[in-house]
């Protein structure tokens, strides 16, 4: 089996941390959301296993190929094949799906596929997802949010009586049916490749919109619900989610960061060498080398080497290097 992550989108619903960085590359409980994958994806495999890496691939875009470069060398991912898609910019795009389809036609894969979106966080472990694959039968990881208006914005599945297949797959509806939803995780088997390759020249962007077409090629298609956390880090609220769920009501303090004299509450993430002083933190996720004092900061997240002195905000996200002081 191959496995290959989508990791090509630009995010404009998380600038300005994601002008210059992928989501993927979004700092999650102390590592770069993507890490939190490839932990799993090798996490059936011995360390010293040399198909540990070279079996997944990351699809990302031309814009956002040096940080991915730099992440390679300084997360030590030198076997993970990076595929650069030739764009800078949304309209430039192929499509999730296009991309997928470019990748098994360019390299004539011809292996069972997992598909993963690099956006998303799955708490439960995909090494059982993989155990409960039958193969040759498309499978879906999903998770039930619950709330019929939040599936929206996802791909929704109308379960089979027998509680195994899916009778019925909407990608993205207006009025959902289900709060079942898939989780961007999924098996494409090798035998159903080229129904992929032939529905992504006319839906490129629709990713979710294989599964409707091989329901309405008669070929059956599988589901695992589970209940562990798995987020989607979508927006400035599913990220401070994220980071409440993983890193609880604590301050996580990575290599070189201090916060003296701060009155912190809920979750706390100060990257590699930040320091806060006197201040007081409320669900705040500050990235590296960043500085604040005498500062009151709610719901915030602050991009790398931003300078804060007697400042109250909340809601807000900060562009790398902004300087904000009253005195």
């Amino acid at each position: 089996m191959r496995a290959f992550i989508l990791a090509g989108g630009f995010a404009t619903r998380l600038w300005p941390l994601t002008e210059k960085r992928a989501k993927p590359l979004l700092p999650l409980a102390g590592k770069p959301l993507i890490d939190h994958l490839l932990g799993q994806l090798s996490a059936d495999l011995p360390a010293e296993c040399p198909e540990r890496s070279r079996r997944i691939t990351v699809s990302i875009n031309a814009a956002f190929a040096p940080s991915f470069e730099h992440w390679k060398l300084e997360g030590k991912h030198a076997g993970v094949e990076i595929l650069v898609e030739q764009s800078r910019k949304d309209t430039e795009k192929l499509g999730a799906l296009g991309a997928v389809a470019q990748w098994i036609t360019q390299r004539n894969i011809t292996d069972d596929v997992l598909l993963l979106t690099g956006d998303n966080y799955f708490g439960f472990s995909i090494v059982d997802f993989l155990k409960q694959y039958t193969p040759g039968t498309p499978l879906i990881a999903a998770h039930d949010l619950g709330d019929l208006s939040r599936a929206q914005g996802f791909g929704t599945i109308i379960p089979s009586p027998d509680g195994k297949h899916v009778a019925t797959f909407e990608e993205k509806p207006a009025h959902p049916k289900s709060s079942l939803v898939s989780t961007g995780l999924s098996i494409l088997p090798a035998a159903h490749l080229p129904v992929v390759v032939e529905y992504a020249k006319a839906k490129p962007d629709n990713v979710g919109g294989i599964f409707e077409e091989f329901l309405r090629r008669g070929i059956p298609v599988e589901f695992r619900a589970f209940k562990e956390p798995w987020f989607d880090i979508g927006s400035f609220e599913a990220y401070l989610e994220a980071t409440r769920v993983l890193v609880g009501n604590r301050v996580l303090l990575e290599q070189g960061a201090t916060c003296p004299e701060t009155e912190t509450e809920g979750s706390v993430v100060l990257g590699n060498h930040s320091i806060v002083r006197h201040s007081t933190l409320r669900n705040v996720i500050l990235f590296e080398h960043c500085t604040v004092e005498d500062c009151v900061l709610t719901d915030c997240i602050l991009d790398d080497h931003c300078a804060l002195k007697g400042i109250d905000l909340s809601k807000q996200m900060l562009r790398e290097g902004t300087v904000l002081r009253r005195d």
